[in-house]
């Protein structure tokens, strides 16, 4: 499978590559990537055919995006979409009295929830400003979920329907975002929105992956009814459908617990058998999927995109897809193809 495969984004006019360049690390997660590096990573992408950049003012507060906007500000513009996101806005503040975390090093701003009409329109015109791009192609309302937002979760979601929807809604109708949508980390939450309003995409973490399918049930189905696109993050899981099950993998931000250790080595004798890398199985499966246009990864070095440009190349035979569903480690309705 090639990265650089365009897919028609659902609906819209837009063009997606199968491969994604996921951002998120390039705010510095966890620790830091300094600038040659998120760079590198950035031109990397570009020179295997990556044509699609993912991003947020969450991730680093407005760091990913600040970069983001400078490893493609001379690039052809027509050339690639970029994504962000709205529900966060960004203020300046003493680095000494933000509460960074999970980001390290990140720019000096203070993040607050606002799903508010106004909220994003200025949420919005921020990010045309750090990124110091001409146009969003596509604009997701972030974090609308139970894993981010707990007890609050209906009110929040409620807000964004209302105040959030309407923002994008009419930056849609002037042609000033080519695709608005819902990014969250339950499959849930993206079919309440899609039955509630007309959005155009979904970016659904970790739901649809070699270890997770109920999303197949109503979510993806909808989507194809709809002509909604569909882009997968964490598609890894957080970490074990790469590593594979050894000791301390994650799963969910966590270590897995044994029943997921247990599937995830039961798959990865099936890999053995088939000389197919558990990476690039878990990649091409989640692209498999007719509503889903694009699989978003986000590295922290080089050498990993490097790898990931050659999971997702990787040759793998139906017969390989068939031994799973036999075993019942996917599902039977899973759509799968041979490269």
């Amino acid at each position: 499978m090639n990265p650089s495969t365009r897919t028609k984004f659902g609906r819209t006019n837009l063009e997606v590559t199968a491969l994604a360049f996921g951002a998120a690390p390039i705010g510095n997660f966890s620790r830091p990537i300094d600038e040659e590096t998120s760079d590198g990573m950035a031109q990397l992408a570009w020179d295997a055919g990556v044509r699609y950049y993912d991003t947020a003012p969450m991730y680093g507060h407005g760091l990913s995006e600040l970069r983001c906007g400078h490893s493609l500000r001379w690039k052809n513009r027509e050339e690639f979409v970029l994504s962000t996101k709205v529900g966060r806005l960004l203020k300046p503040k003493r680095r000494g009295e933000i509460d960074f975390s999970p980001w390290n090093n990140a720019a000096a701003n203070a993040m607050v929830f606002d799903y508010s009409y106004d909220g994003a329109m200025r949420s919005f015109e921020d990010s045309l400003q750090r990124l110091a791009l001409e146009k969003i192609d596509i604009c997701f309302i972030h974090d609308i979920d139970v894993f981010t937002r707990g007890a609050e979760q209906p009110e929040v979601f409620k807000a964004a329907m209302d105040g959030t929807w309407k923002a994008l809604s009419k930056l849609r109708d002037e042609g000033v975002v080519g695709a608005i949508g819902v990014g969250v980390n339950e499959w849930e939450v993206c079919y309440e929105a899609l039955k509630q309003r007309d959005f155009d995409c979904f970016l659904l973490a970790g739901r649809y992956t070699l270890l997770e399918q109920e999303s197949l049930d109503k979510f993806l189905p909808l989507c194809e009814k709809r002509g909604a696109a569909v882009v997968i993050g964490g598609g890894f899981n957080s970490g074990i459908l790469a590593t594979g099950a050894v000791a301390g993998a994650k799963y969910n931000y966590v270590p897995a617990p044994p029943e997921i250790l247990d599937k995830v080595g039961r798959i990865e004798k099936v890999c053995e058998e088939f000389a197919v890398p558990l990476p690039a199985a878990a990649m091409q499966f989640v692209v498999s999927h007719p509503a889903i246009a694009s699989f978003i990864a986000g590295t922290r070095t080089v050498e990993q995109l490097q790898k990931n440009l050659d999971w997702f190349s990787h040759s793998i035979p139906e017969d390989f897809w068939k031994e799973l569903k036999r075993q019942q480690l996917i599902r039977e309705d899973a759509p799968v193809s041979t490269s």
